[in-house]
């Protein structure tokens, strides 16, 4: 696409959208959206308020029972168009990534293909609300059971992967019946107010899926967490926001989906095959720049090996172009704002506070935008403060072990269960260590666990439900029983 502007994009919607119309916000407020390479604007989006969230769920509710009451084959066949015409945009589609959240062309490419499958396994899904009919155990009576859509959904995005999280949520939601209204990050909204236009182009009726752009997150979420009408909410973001959020849910009793925060532990064995291990921790470390919350963030590497795979880690990491995400070149694109980067740089200053040794990076390049250096640690204490926190960013710290028993033991000992990873080249013994791993996925011999066929989410205070497979679609219908006689 050459050289990227947003002009190449004349259908891109600036202002809230919401019943099918392009409007301001009620109080005629905008933000400013920034490339994270230059910290340049980039555009200005509607700033949606309080009222305009309702507006937005009164939309909803105006399209709800006709929406619900659509057949499934046609929902189905809504969603497969949303996949083609995401497929054929996904040149623009990419480009507008790279430019609001600043990863590179390549993962940005790999989202956009990620996140139309969402669409397509939906729409195949949609067909696929089966209920149920027995006899009840004393023959009194038949029991039925219909499944139905949950209602009105609230869905609230994070920044880092602005299409992916905004299909893994609409797709199950549109296929169960249900009418959304959708709150993006306030860093990438832009993706998320094109998925509108796409989502409209391929059929959906107005009012069924609404973008609200709001840099007053917490108000306008707040505010439709309140309306009675509102019975879902899912949220994919940190942990502490999503604490927030479920005491708030819990004033209306909202059916809650939350996907957390992580600390994923990546463990190679003294059996594994090097060369593997070190491709899936390029995958999972790498990719995004490890603004990912599936992105490896603790390395146990036993003794034996550890040497040789940090080395060979260190080597493959140096060798990455760091540059903007839109040059097709790069290969790690900045960090998507400042505090990213200043949250980085503390968690490593940190650690080498602590005693751990760099081996590759640890500081910001000299040149303007939010950079972070692609970063191996090494001597990392098991007390270091950076174990603990979900990193973010193009950081390995590496621990060392010589007990597998002791290696889960570090794994286990954190508050999230995210994912995690295995390396070994003995079979059993990764099916062993992987159902002793407290966390709700697990890539063993895998650096990418992500699929929209599988069921995704974790364990502990990484979450509540699950997103993607056939399990996604439930989280968005509710089981109704009747008990009926003939």
């Amino acid at each position: 696409m050459g050289d990227f502007s947003l002009d190449q994009i004349p259908d891109l919607p600036l202002d809230l959208c919401v019943g099918g119309a392009q409007v301001p916000a009620s109080d005629g407020s905008r933000f400013d959206v920034h490339d994270p390479a230059t910290g340049e604007v980039i555009a200005s989006v509607a700033d949606g308020s309080v009222d305009d969230a309702i507006a937005a769920v009164d939309a909803a509710a105006a399209a709800a029972d006709a929406w619900a009451a659509t057949a499934p084959r046609e929902r189905s066949e809504i969603l497969r168009k949303a996949f083609e015409l995401m497929r054929e945009r996904s040149d623009e589609l990419a480009h507008l990534i790279s430019l609001e959240n600043g990863k590179a062309l390549t993962d940005a490419r790999g989202e956009v293909a990620y996140a139309a499958e969402f669409f397509r396994w939906y729409a195949e899904e949609a067909v696929r609300a089966s209920g149920s009919v027995m006899t009840a155990p004393s023959g009194a009576n038949r029991i039925v059971v219909l499944q139905q859509p949950v209602g009105i959904c609230v869905l609230v995005t994070p920044w880092n992967f602005p299409a992916a999280m905004a299909t893994r949520k609409i797709g199950p939601a549109l296929a169960a019946g249900c009418t959304v209204v959708l709150k993006p990050a306030s860093d990438t909204p832009l993706t998320a107010l094109l998925m509108a236009k796409i989502l409209e182009d391929a059929g959906v009726p107005a009012g069924v899926v609404n973008v609200l752009p709001a840099r007053r997150s917490g108000a306008v979420v707040s505010a439709m967490l309140h309306d009675p009408r509102v019975r879902k909410l899912s949220f994919t973001g940190s942990t502490e926001v999503g604490r927030v959020l479920l005491r708030e849910a819990a004033d209306q009793v909202i059916n809650c989906s939350m996907e957390l925060g992580g600390n994923a532990p990546f463990l190679v064995l003294d059996d594994a095959d090097l060369d593997a291990a070190v491709d899936g921790a390029m995958i999972a470390k790498m990719r995004n720049a490890g603004e990912a919350c599936t992105a490896a963030n603790r390395f146990y590497v036993h003794a034996d090996v550890a040497d040789e795979f940090s080395r060979r880690l260190a080597e493959r990491m140096g060798a990455l172009r760091v540059g903007p995400g839109t040059a097709d070149e790069t290969e790690v694109g900045p960090l998507v704002n400042e505090e990213s980067v200043a949250k980085v740089a503390e968690l490593v200053d940190g650690a080498v506070a602590e005693g751990a040794r760099v081996v590759l990076g640890g500081g910001r390049p000299d040149r303007a935008g939010y950079y972070y250096e692609p970063t191996v640690l090494l001597d990392v204490p098991r007390t270091a403060g950076i174990l603990g926190e979900e990193i973010f960013g193009p950081v390995a710290p590496v621990v060392t072990f010589t007990d597998e028993a002791d290696a889960v033991r570090m794994a286990n000992d954190t508050e999230f269960g995210l994912v995690s990873y295995v390396y070994t080249s003995d079979l059993a013994r990764g099916m062993r260590v992987s159902e002793a791993l407290d966390s709700g996925m697990v890539g063993l011999n895998r650096g990418l666990v992500s699929d929209p066929a599988a069921p995704f989410g974790g364990t502990k205070q990484s979450g509540v439900g699950r997103e993607g497979g056939h399990e996604g679609m439930l989280d968005y219908l509710e089981s109704k029983y009747v008990a009926v006689t003939w």
